[in-house]
């Protein structure tokens, strides 16, 4: 691999980490068909979420994330590893999100963790074939 396709590979890949969040973020469910492969396998149980099939887990984020008021992810470092048309990515992200009670105040939830990415190179670029959320810390105030 050359300096240069290596370097393009990262950019792709940090553009598909960017991708992944902002689909989430904005409830752009149908985004997430551009970060994963059609038989993904996706784990959120760390944080109390489900596991399951790309669809399976689209129609849960959609069921499940609209009892946030406000959400944002931020992904921070990346260890990339490129291995031909395979690679894994270990992105650190911390991730606030606020329901909204009906008094007026907020409950906040923070989670801190990694996202662990299989990626495969595919015809329509990188895309992940699993990814593992593994949850740090978080926290809950009111």
């Amino acid at each position: 691999m050359t300096e240069l396709q290596a370097l393009a590979d990262r950019i792709a890949i940090e553009d598909l980490i960017t991708r992944y969040t902002v689909a989430v973020d904005t409830g752009d469910w149908d985004r997430l068909d551009e970060v994963f492969t059609p038989d993904a396998h996706i784990d959120y149980t760390a944080t109390g979420g489900t596991s399951g099939s790309l669809p399976e887990v689209k129609k849960w984020l959609a069921e499940t994330l609209p009892m946030f008021a406000r959400l944002q992810h931020y992904v921070t470092q990346k260890d990339v590893r490129i291995d031909g048309d395979e690679a894994r990515v270990a992105a650190y992200f911390y991730n606030p999100m606020a329901i909204d009670n009906a008094d007026g105040s907020s409950f906040f939830l923070e989670v801190g963790g990694i996202y662990h990415h299989e990626l495969v190179r595919t015809d329509a670029g990188w895309r992940s074939r699993h990814l593992h959320e593994q949850l740090v810390w978080d926290r809950r105030s009111s």
